[in-house]
Formats: C-alpha cells, structure tokens, sequence
C-alpha cells in the first residue's frame, strides 16, 4: 500500500514538473488575455491590434506617463531633497535615502532604467506636493494626449483598482513622450552613473529594458509587472527609417511577443512619401483672387506593398472662399483611401490670407 501511494506520488510529481516546465517555457500567448497593439510613430497608424481598448492594469509602465509629465512641469536641472515620506517604498527601488540631493534627471534615470517607486514618488511631491495631486496633472496630462479610457492614481503603477489603461492609449502616451528629446534620451539609455549623495559615490544604473541590448534598432521605452497587471511592455525600434512602438499588457513572453509583432510589421509594412508640404494641392478662388492650398507637413505612410498599389487621395476642400480668412486657415481634408478603407487624413491650410 505504501508503494502504490510512493509510485502515485512520484508519477503525479512528474507530470506536475512536465507541465510546469512546459508552461514556463512556453512562448505561446493567449490573445484572449493579453493586450496588444503596433503603431508607427510619425503618423500614428496602427499596423496590429488585438484587445487594444480593453482595459488593463500596467504596472510600471505608468512611467511613462510619470516620466512626460514630469519633463514638461520641471527643470531637469533642479535639485531635489529627499525626505522621509518618499523613501522605501515597496517594490522596485534605487534606495535612496533621506537627505539625498539629485537632479530631477537624475531622479528620471532612476525612474525608467531600474524602475525605482521610490524616484516616482519623489518625482510626483517635487512636482505637485502630494502623489493625488500629480495623479490629477497625469490625468490631465493623458486626456490631452487622447488617453481618454485611462485613470492613473498613482506615479509607478504599484496595483490599485483604480489605477488602469489600454493597450492603445498607452501607445497614444508613448508616442507623444517620444517626441520628447530628454525623454526619448533617458529611455534609450543603457546605462548610467547618477549621484549616492549621502554616501559619497555613485549608483550604477542598468536598464531592465532587454529590448535595447537584444533587439536591433530599439530606442527604448518601459518594462513592467505585478501580479494582477502581469508582464507588460512597451518597447520602440528603429529599422530603415520608420520607427514602430509596441505595447504588450499581460503578456508572459513580452519580449519575445514584442520582438515577434514588430519584426512581422518591420516585414510587411515601408514608409512612402504620398505628399510633399512644399507643393501646393490646388489653387481656390477668393473675392480678391486665386489662393494657394497646402498640408504643413510631408504625408509618409506605412503602408504594405498591396496598399500602396491601391491607394487613392481624394482632396475635399471648396472651390470657392467668401469673405476674409488668415493665413493658414484650415480649409479641408486630404483623405487617404486603400482599397476603400480610409487609412489617414491631414488638414488642408491656405497658403496666404486674405483681409
């Protein structure tokens, strides 16, 4: 008898062993879990999405929101002191210490290369006095932006119920911080060395982001996890002149997923200049006239190979104008068709005014 209970053990310990290594080892994702989406950062065309508007819990890759609002209400220059109520924060830390006097860049750093809760909290009472009140500025902050289905109640991503976004408004929130020169430097970083001021030494800080070592071409952005948020990722890449972010939320392989999604857009889709901002469309009469029309910038899509070769623009704009208007006046739309599916439109300017 207590053989057969010893051999039942052992054999349910095997299979138990096989299937958990199976599992951890698997790079399969369940799409019914997790939420993902490609975008192309310049016109912000999405190339891939599955569950995108579903919302979700992010962990840390709320730092990048943390990190923009920061940039844009802060000197980077300024020093900041750190007191009692931000240091040993749980989770993901830098250790800093009470007393310690460090650059709201250095704090950045700190911030998206080791994911330090304790630089977000800092950051969030340097900036607005207390961690609700930066909450509202990074809700603000989103919904300029057009992250409409997010609400953020903390500066790190530590869980509350609260605290969540989608896939696809975390990508709207990556790429504007990519437009961003110091964030967009900080993020692709590797590695760096930023002040231990109550210690007299420095901190040698390595970014978590593998992408950047291991994935070619990638400028960054931000890792991320917690039990109820699961693996998440939001990474960006660089290839023959077009740059892509991607963002994983709940996604156990993230970088292998990532690498995946963005290699098959890098594979299908190419940049094509559809129209140059120095031509002028098409002339429209005025009381005092003819007035030229233009788009302020250079239209480049991403576009398959079977896209482009269906593409049709159609220019939807009056051919005729009363009264008085100022230069660049909006006057009408580009519409960008692919086998009749509108795939981007730009605003149409005059190109002088008329009083």
């Amino acid at each position: 008898m207590k053989k057969g209970i010893i051999s039942f053990v052992l054999i349910a310990f095997t299979l138990f062993s096989v299937v958990f290594f199976i599992n951890k080892n698997s790079k399969e994702v369940d799409a019914s879990s997790c939420s993902e989406i490609v975008i192309e950062q310049e016109s912000g065309r999405i190339l891939y999405e599955n569950n995108s508007t579903e919302k979700k819990f992010m962990a840390s890759t709320t730092k990048i929101l943390t990190a923009i609002t920061i940039i844009e209400n802060c000197n980077l220059e300024d020093i900041v002191t750190v007191t009692s109520k931000t240091v040993g924060v749980e989770g993901s830390s830098i250790y800093l210490e009470i007393g310690e006097k460090l650059t709201v860049k250095d704090l950045l750093y700190g911030l998206m290369l080791r994911s330090g809760n304790d630089c977000a909290e800092t950051l969030a009472v340097y900036c607005s006095k207390t961690i609700s009140e930066f909450a509202c500025l990074m809700n603000e902050t989103a919904k300029r932006i057009g992250a409409i289905n997010s609400n953020f109640v903390n500066p790190h991503g530590l869980h509350d119920d609260n605290h969540y976004t989608t896939a696809y408004d975390l990508a709207l929130i990556s790429r504007y911080a990519m437009k961003n020169n110091s964030f967009r430097e900080i993020v692709s970083t590797k590695s760096v060395k930023i002040p231990f001021t109550t210690r007299n030494c420095d901190r040698y800080l390595i970014n978590k982001n593998k992408m950047l070592k291991e994935f070619e071409g990638s400028t960054g952005i931000k890792t991320g996890y917690t039990k109820k948020a699961g693996r998440c990722l939001v990474s960006s890449c660089i290839r023959n002149g077009m740059e892509l972010i991607c963002v994983v939320l709940n996604c156990p392989p993230m970088f292998e997923r990532s690498k995946n999604l963005m290699t098959e857009c890098f594979d299908n889709y190419f940049n094509y200049k559809i129209i140059e901002s120095d031509n002028i469309i098409d002339f429209i009469q005025t009381e005092n006239g003819d007035c030229g029309i233009y788009v302020k910038n250079d239209i480049v899509l991403p576009l398959t190979k079977s896209e482009f070769e269906n593409l049709e623009i159609i220019y939807d704009y009056p051919k005729f104008i009363n009264g008085t208007f100022k230069k660049d006046t909006e006057i009408g739309l580009v519409k960008i068709y692919s086998q009749n599916n509108l795939i981007f439109s730009e605003k149409i300017y005059t190109i002088i005014g008329v009083e």
